[in-house]
Parts: structure tokens; C-alpha cells; sequence
């Protein structure tokens, strides 16, 4: 308990945004008023003082023969208990030892924090867990004595949320969440950082002590691992056994199971049957549409995927999941596996095909080539480091990677990218389903637009179309579109008008807050009231130029009015992004769409919640 108020006095706060005891949840807000801390950052001391008097109701703090501290008000006639403390084992100091995770709601209350083992198995299964746990796997940067940001074999942080910090940490309060994150990775003693609002930054460079998980509330904390523990061993291996007890029933299952994948297998390495297969689709090609584009035999996707094993899947989307792999060349690859389930088929597939092998640009994803045989369809495509933006925006740590510089040269990437496609390729493409999670990011934040399945060209001078399948994500979608099926450029501009709001944010479209308000009509309200400097995610403010925010709050209203005239065209976009000239005054928009209005055949529109994302590039 005594460490318990030594962690008190250095992460009490007295910032009004957050006010409470870091750590403990069962002391909220309403217990900060009889507390106090002065801090000497010179002398580098501090005072912890109580006071008696709360709201005049006389209180007391008491510490009891058990070892428990107690707190007690008076409400005129009786001693109320307010808070009492350890009531788990899980707040006794260091009760799972070092590196080990004390979780509150489960029997037995430790377990080894990830990418750790118990360090004496034996006592670990008698319940005597103060030996604690040790790594699984060494730490890159201790073999090679350096480490480098990036690369597929160096170490990374996994993500913890709702826990109780360790003890034993520094505190280097004057670092912003970025350089908290960055001086962690470049020092190769750093364990673990937690990057908490209001406090700073805490870094870690021993083992973890006292370390708790709580059901909610709490701080979160990166902890540092080898590249192999965040990705996955791919030399976990399914064991399976059989016992006297199964029935011959299982056996011949299994047999026959056994059986079947062998003659999948000959078939996959039949050289005639493959070819048959890619041929055919080859066939139905006009050679002129697929220059540039490989054909990948399939038993050669299967073996960089490792069977489309999933520790290498990276993501599922609406028309199917997308796998890591790893060529025999050692080049990674993000291979996209269309679902039978899905709705796309081969018009969607085809598409995709003919429209990047002619689309390239700095902004826009790489087609390495596709795969074909019998039902089964891949497109191969260039492996991002840095996953796709949805993953960084709603996550509550990765978002302090991106600040608001970092945002911004994001959304000019992403308007320079729809500029290509809309005016400067030799094609005319309206894309019809541009998201958060159809953004890639590569190892420079450098922002790619992908999924070009929906996507549609214009020929000549046509500059818009009507089609009687809508197809797309609702909340991205223009109200022209959504309800009368007519898309062109300016369809393009209300979801990247949608897109901007949500980088500004960090909220989903697909939000609403306890009053019922969407994302639009809170950056409107915004804007009414404060040009909408506060729109910015508040946990990014350090970063933030206010001016710059505001523009792009304008510009982003601007993209979403209710008629396509009055919305900008991807060159006036472009301009308003990296100028600072006079814009135009933006109209409240619309802010309902009538669900209704939609056709019912719209088999192809999907939610962005379909779109998820694991820790892992593609």
C-alpha cells in the first residue's frame, strides 16, 4: 500500500481535463479535493498532503491493523465508508512478480505479460508467482546492439490498454507523445513507455513490477518485443492427436479428410491444370488491358501465405480477407483472396485488374499481378509497412504517431492521389468507395488509395454517370449518389470530404454522441462556433496549428454540401490545400440520409465497421 501512495504523489494531477488518481480506478474525480502536491522540480522533491475539510463534511483516512487504509466521511449523523483499499489480491505490491500481469477478473489472478513464460513453471503451477516471467524471445537490438525504426526484423511495441502502470519508471515529462514513442524505440534498455495525458511521458528501463489489468479506467502502456512475438511464430504448428477413446466414425473423417487435401495438393502442382486455368482468363483479355500485370501460379501464393495461414492475415474487407506473404525472392506481398460470399465477381475482379495495371502514381497502391484458378481469385499487390490509416486514426495509442502535421501531409497526399485519378492519368477513374480503411500508409506516412474493385472509368468528355447499382460505403456516400445513383468527380469529393473529417477527429462517420449528433453535424457546430480550431483531437493539441486546422475544418464542409455544384473540384481541392487563399463560405449541409431512398438491390454497399484491421502492415 505504502508504494501505492508513493505513485500517488507523482501521478496526482491537478490539469482540469483529467483530475484523478492515475491507476486506481476506484478513486474518481470526487476524491481529488482533499488532496494536495507541491512539487520542487528543482530540489526534485514533493509534498503529499491531505486535508480534513470535503465539501464541510468532516472525513478521516485510517489505516487498519489488516494493513487496509480507509476512508470515511460524515454525513451529520453516521461514518460513511467511502473507498477502501487493497480489496484484491491484485493490489498487493508486486503479487505476479516481475513481468507478470495481475488481471482482477480471472482465477488464478496472474498470467505472464505477451511475449513472456513463467520463469519457473513449477512454482508458477503451485500458485507461488513471485519469481515472475522472463522473455520468450530475445530483443533484436540486444544482438546487433543497434536498432532501426523500420524493417520486418526489429523490435516493436505491443499495445496494452486498461492497465496500472509498473513501478520503478522515469519520468521525462517534457517529451510529446511522438518523442515519447520515438526515444523508447532508439534506446535499446527501454522495456516498455506509457505516454499519459496531463502527466507526460514514463519510460521503463528494467523489468515490469506491479503490473495490473483492469476491467476499464487505467493507462495505456507499450511494451517492447521482438518483431516474432508482435507478428506471430509462424513455427506454431497444430498438433493434432487421437485417443483410444474416439470412435472409428472420427478416424474415417479424419482419414478422408486426409485424403482430400493430398489430391488438392497433386492438383495445385500440375503444371497442365494450372495453365488450363490461366489461360482461359487470359483469353477473355484484351492484351492492351493487363500490360504490366504477372500471373502468379497458385501453389506459389499458397506457399507465401503458408496456406493462407492466419497469423499472416492482415485484414478482412467486404470482398474478402488480404494475407501477408513472402516470395521465394524474399519480396513481401499483400495478397487479396476474394470471398465467394462476397458479391464481387469476375466484372469487379476484372476491373480491378484492367484499372491498375494502367494507374501509377505515388499516392496509389502498387498491382504486382493475379492469380486465377477455378473459383479462386487473388490480386497480388505491393506490402505496406504501415497498415491502412483506420488502424492509427481509432486506436487510442497509434493515434499519437500521426499528429496533426503528420494528418495534414496525409490528407494532401490523399487529395494529390484522387487529382491523378480524376484529371492527370490517361483514364478517368471514380473511385465510389474511398474510406479510411482504403487508405494505405508505407513506411514514410506516405498515404496509397486501394480497392479499386468498385472503381468506374469515364470515356471523352463524360463527366458523370448513372448506374442502377449503388454500391459503396454508407456515410461516405454523396446524397445524389446514395439516392438517385448518379456518380462523378464530385461524388469522389464528398467522401473525401467525409475522409478529412474523420483525420481531423479521430471519430468514425459511423459515430453518434449521447445527444444523437453525427460527425457532420458536430463540425458544423464547430465551425459556427469556433471556425472549428477545436475539432482537432484534443489528445494531438500539442501538435496542433490552429489556423491550418480551421482551413481544413472549412475545406472539409465545403466537400460535403448538399449539391455537387457547390462542391469543389479535385483541382480547386488540391489548391485549397496548399495555399492560403480566400475560401468560400460553406453552407449547413445535410446531415440525415433517408435509408429508404435506397434501391433494394444494393447487394454491393457495405459498412465500415466490415473493414478489420489487425496490428500487422499489408
Amino acid at each position: 500500500m505504502f508504494k501505492e501512495l508513493a505513485v500517488l504523489v507523482v501521478l496526482f494531477q491537478l490539469k482540469l481535463l483529467k483530475s484523478a488518481f492515475s491507476g486506481i480506478p476506484g478513486i474518481d474525480a470526487s476524491y481529488v479535493s482533499p488532496f494536495t502536491v507541491a512539487q520542487d522540480v528543482a530540489k526534485g522533491t514533493a509534498s503529499f498532503s491531505y486535508s480534513m475539510l470535503r465539501n464541510y463534511k468532516l472525513s478521516y483516512v485510517t489505516l487498519t491493523s489488516e494493513g487496509k487504509m480507509k476512508i470515511l466521511w460524515n454525513d451529520g449523523k453516521h461514518w460513511m465508508l467511502h473507498f477502501e483499499a487493497p480489496t484484491s489480491s491484485c493490489d498487493l505490491y508486486g503479487a505476479c512478480g516481475p513481468f507478470g500481469l495481475c488481471v482482477r477478473s480471472r482465477n488464478p489472478k496472474c498470467i505472464c505479460l505477451k511475449g513472456f513464460v513463467p520463469k519457473s513453471d513449477e512454482e508458477w503451477r503451485k500458485g507461488n508467482w513471485t519469481s515472475g516471467c522472463v522473455r520468450h524471445t530475445h530483443l533484436t537490438c540486444h544482438t546487433n546492439s543497434s536498432s532501426k525504426t523500420h524493417g520486418k526484423k526489429t523490435d516493436g511495441f505491443y499495445h496494452m490498454t486498461n492497465v496500472k502502470t509498473p513501478d520503478l519508471y522515469q519520468l521525462a515529462g517534457f517529451l510529446s507523445a511522438e518523442q515519447c514513442y520515438q526515444d523508447c524505440l532508439g534506446n535499446c534498455s527501454c522495456t516498455a513507455f506509457a505516454y499519459i495525458s496531463g502527466i507526460g511521458c514514463l519510460v521503463w528501463n528494467r523489468e515490469l513490477v506491479d503490473t495490473v489489468q483492469f476491467l476499464s479506467d487505467g493507462e495505456s502502456l507499450s511494451l517492447r518485443l521482438a518483431s516474432s512475438e508482435l507478428a506471430g511464430s509462424s513455427r506454431t504448428k497444430i498438433i493434432v492427436g487421437t485417443t483410444a477413446s474416439l470412435s472409428v466414425f472420427v478416424i474415417l473423417v479424419f482419414a478422408a479428410n486426409k485424403f482430400w487435401r493430398y489430391r488438392i495438393k497433386q492438383n495445385e502442382t500440375n503444371p497442365m491444370f494450372i495453365n488450363t486455368s490461366q489461360d482461359a482468363w487470359k483469353k477473355d483479355m484484351e492484351p492492351q488491358d493487363v500490360t504490366g500485370v504477372n500471373f502468379f501460379p497458385m501453389h506459389t501464393i499458397r506457399t507465401a501465405t503458408n496456406d493462407f495461414n492466419s497469423s499472416n492475415k492482415l485484414g478482412q474487407g467486404g470482398f474478402g480477407p488480404v494475407y501477408k506473404g513472402n516470395l521465394e525472392d524474399g519480396k513481401e506481398i499483400a495478397v487479396k483472396r476474394l470471398s465467394s460470399s462476397s458479391g464481387q465477381g469476375a466484372d469487379e475482379f476484372m476491373n480491378e485488374i484492367r484499372l491498375i495495371s494502367k494507374l501509377q502514381h505515388k499516392n496509389l497502391v502498387r498491382l504486382l499481378g493475379c492469380s486465377i484458378e477455378g473459383e479462386e481469385k487473388l490480386l497480388v499487390y505491393e506490402f505496406l509497412v504501415n497498415k491502412s490509416l483506420d488502424v492509427f486514426l481509432f486506436d487510442s495509442t497509434l493515434k499519437l504517431v500521426i499528429d496533426w502535421p503528420k494528418r495534414f501531409n496525409i490528407i494532401q497526399g490523399i487529395a494529390r492521389g484522387l487529382l491523378y485519378l480524376h484529371r492527370d492519368s490517361r483514364l478517368r477513374v471514380i473511385h465510389r468507395d474511398l474510406k479510411v480503411s482504403n487508405i494505405l500508409l508505407d513506411e514514410k506516412m506516405i498515404p496509397k488509395i486501394s480497392d479499386f474493385g468498385l472503381a468506374r472509368m469515364f470515356q471523352g468528355t463524360q463527366c458523370q454517370e448513372n448506374t442502377r447499382r449503388v454500391v459503396g460505403t454508407l456515410g461516405y456516400m454523396a446524397p445524389e449518389y446514395a439516392w438517385t445513383g448518379v456518380f462523378s468527380e464530385k461524388s469522389d469529393i464528398y467522401s473525401f470530404g467525409v475522409l478529412l473529417l474523420e483525420i481531423i477527429t479521430g471519430e468514425k462517420i459511423s459515430r453518434f454522441n449521447e445527444e444523437g449528433k453525427t460527425l457532420l453535424v458536430y463540425a458544423w457546430e464547430s465551425w459556427c462556433e469556433t471556425k472549428g480550431v477545436d475539432l482537432l483531437d484534443q489528445d494531438l493539441a500539442d501538435s496542433s496549428r490552429p489556423a491550418e486546422v480551421g482551413r481544413s475544418v472549412q475545406i472539409g464542409l465545403l466537400c460535403i454540401q448538399h449539391q455537387p455544384s457547390e462542391r469543389p473540384n479535385t483541382l480547386e481541392l488540391l489548391s485549397m490545400l496548399t495555399t492560403t487563399s480566400d475560401l468560400p463560405l460553406p453552407k449547413q449541409p445535410m446531415f440525415t440520409v433517408n435509408n429508404e431512398a435506397l434501391s433494394p438491390s444494393n447487394d454491393l454497399i457495405t459498412v465500415n465497421e466490415m473493414t478489420q484491421s489487425v496490428i500487422q502492415g499489408r
